[in-house]
């Protein structure tokens, strides 16, 4: 038997050993691996979350809401957190539309109840400060004036919340604010606690835009381009207005029908280049007065409708005009009347390279550099790829090539713009969470397309296109006058020119003295009736600006117009085309001979609960005239249905 000492030794060294490896222990799980095995504890006691960022808002250029971001929320409830079971229950059944007794069973029998929702902060605010109410924020996105721009508003990717269409994608990056993140307590069950002191970061909304657009002319382009769609059978088309000295885009539809009868509202405005027709003509007169190739006597033989243009080989290239010039045509009648043929030997006189450098000094052939994805840039072919003998009159004639409405718009806003070309933009101003300004818009002049003169001259040309034996004479007003271009093109389809199709296109800029807007009009594949844009595009144009001279909060400084003509409005010649079909609705403006102090009261309709284009037109039937507070469907108006007032008197229409 050992004696006591040695047991007591050995006792003693079991003991150091012991004590040596809970020190080497220690000192590995604290020195050697102490910070993974710190991280593993947060982790299994902590969660990080994200905390999602509000989208910035998309608005017009007057304030009006196109998209903005509402904040919902997802409710949680702990059980054993909640101090007041009864009446707890009973504000949730309540504020949550969630049954009583389901709710008190759950209550029992589960450890976590979760309701997706959405709820709104409204509906929450009674339960948001009871224990055991857990809230999550998140953001949905809303369009409070519904389809109205939604192709230049642009649409979010549902998987990625990413702009994946117009405004929203060309601007994701500053619509998209940043993300905040926040740690939370666990338990061993996962169950997360707030925690605020724990908080890492706060999120950034993202900065709010303001779009060109006035939403009141929106609403009259996008339904008038609906209603012309309509009358005239087409198959699809587009509008724009845009401010020539800023280049602020205004309004701008597209509709494009699908061979099922459907119909889609895409961006072909800045997309689907098109063959322009008569309304290029104007650009081959401004090559031949920049180069001085004529002059205010020049001249040359409209062929009695008829010409038959020599080329190589012995052959001829035959031109027909469908109307009759006989005589002697000079540049200024030519564009008046939409001569082919004179425009055809005009066009002779030029060089392809002086034709094909005045085409790309209004922008044709390149982006105009518009805030668009996906824009499209036209098709205009290098001179030396000119077919000799044809290209020159072609492209006088408006084929040849192609262009975008934005495109056409840009350049005609450069003749308005006394020669000098700016880039169209879409944003207006852009400003931080904060409210702070960050982006002023500024017009971007690109080039000096033309001179003054030539531009002044261009103008006249365009007067006289919609006056009196003009071809553009059913798009004249009332009141204030136009100058303006029409265009009928033979349609360019897979690679050949489509028999029977046509493309009828109207470019204005009003007033024609101090211009504030261009208006494009283009009418794809018009059906029923003529397919010229005489009776088509034309009237189109007329009925829309009417009804944005009624409505008297588009963007129009009527204090920058001139007095309204005192003579009887422009009676319309007989055009040089084909009689026209009876064109689209055109919204009659007041009397303007009528005074409204002499003549007798009448009543007036009711027009509640009529869509806003439809009580314009009776207003304006009935001899009222129309300022309109909003777009969509009326809901009231002053005076009220049934009253009485002079004719010529302002009625007051407010809308949903």
């Amino acid at each position: 038997m050992a004696k006591p000492a040695a047991r007591i030794a050995v006792i003693q060294a079991a003991f150091a050993l012991g004590i040596a490896a809970v020190v080497l222990q220690s000192a590995d799980l604290q020195v050697v691996h102490g910070a993974r095995w710190a991280a593993e504890a947060r982790t299994q006691r902590t969660a990080h979350d994200t905390l999602p960022a509000r989208r910035g808002a998309l608005y017009d250029r007057n304030g009006v809401p196109l998209a903005i971001t509402q904040e919902f929320y997802h409710v949680g409830v702990a059980p054993n957190e909640v101090a007041d079971p009864a009446g707890t229950l009973r504000l949730l059944s309540r504020q949550l539309g969630v049954p009583l007794a389901p709710l008190q069973r759950d209550f029992r029998t589960r450890r976590y109840l979760y309701f997706h929702g959405p709820f709104t902060a409204t509906q929450l605010e009674p339960i948001r400060s009871l224990k055991g109410i857990h809230l999550t924020g998140a953001y949905q996105r809303a369009y409070p004036a519904r389809d109205l721009a939604a192709a230049v508003v642009g649409r979010l990717d549902p998987g990625t919340g990413t702009g994946s269409s117009g405004i929203a994608r060309a601007l994701d990056s500053v619509l998209t604010g940043q993300p905040g993140e926040a740690v939370f307590l666990k338990d061993r069950s996962g169950r997360k606690y707030e925690s605020p002191s724990r908080l890492v970061r706060e999120p950034v909304a993202g900065g709010d835009v303001w779009l060109t657009i006035d939403a009141g002319l929106q609403e009259i382009a996008e339904r008038g381009l609906d209603d012309a769609l309509h009358a005239l059978g087409a198959e699809g088309g587009d509008v724009v207005f845009l401010d020539p000295m800023s280049g602020e885009v205004l309004a701008i539809a597209s509709r494009q029908h699908a061979e099922g009868g459907g119909g889609s509202a895409g961006p072909s405005f800045f997309t689907t280049p098109y063959q322009p027709g008569s309304t290029a003509k104007l650009f081959t007169a401004a090559a031949l007065l920049v180069h001085h190739k004529v002059d205010s006597t020049s001249a040359v033989s409209g062929h009695d409708g008829l010409y038959r243009m020599p080329v190589r080989g012995g052959r001829f290239f035959v031109i027909e005009d469908s109307h009759k010039e006989p005589g002697m045509v000079t540049l200024a009648q030519a564009i008046e009347v939409s001569s082919n043929i004179a425009m055809a030997q005009f066009a002779q006189r030029l060089t392809p390279v002086e034709q094909f450098e005045t085409l790309r000094g209004f922008g044709f052939g390149s982006p105009t550099g518009i805030e668009f994805p996906a824009e499209s840039r036209g098709v205009l072919q290098m001179p030396d790829r000119w077919l000799p003998d044809y290209s020159r009159a072609s492209v006088a004639m408006g084929y040849e090539f192609s262009v975008t409405p934005i495109q056409l718009a840009a350049a005609y806003g450069a003749i308005a713009n006394d020669g000098v070309l700016v880039t169209p933009t879409l944003v207006r101003q852009i400003r931080d969470a904060s409210g702070h300004l960050v982006y002023q818009h500024q017009p971007e002049p690109v080039r000096r397309a033309i001179p003054p003169d030539v531009a002044a001259r261009l103008r006249a040309f365009l007067r006289g296109a919609v006056g009196k034996g003009g071809t553009g004479g059913q798009a004249q007003l009332a009141n204030y006058e136009l100058a303006g271009k029409t265009g009928t093109a033979r349609r360019f389809v897979n690679g050949r020119y489509a028999s029977g199709e046509y493309t009828a296109s109207f470019a204005a800029i009003f007033p024609a003295d101090h211009p504030q807007l261009v208006v494009i009009v283009k009418i794809d594949k018009p059906s029923i009736g003529s397919y010229y844009a005489a009776s088509t595009a034309a009237p189109t144009t007329r009925a829309m600006l009417e009804q944005a001279l009624a409505a008297r909060q588009v963007a129009i400084d009527r204090s920058q117009l001139a007095a309204p003509l005192d003579s009887a409005p422009v009676k319309v010649a007989d055009s040089a085309e084909p009689a026209p079909a009876p064109p689209p609705v055109v919204f009659p403006w007041p009397d303007a001979g009528r005074d409204p102090a002499r003549a007798d009261p009448l009543p007036v309709p009711d027009i509640r609960g009529v869509a806003v284009r439809q009580a314009v037109l009776t207003l304006h039937r009935r001899g009222f005239k129309v300022s309109l507070h909003g777009f969509g469907t009326v809901v009231r108006t002053d005076p009220a249905g049934g009253e009485s007032a002079a004719p010529g008197t302002a009625i007051s229409v407010w809308t949903d």
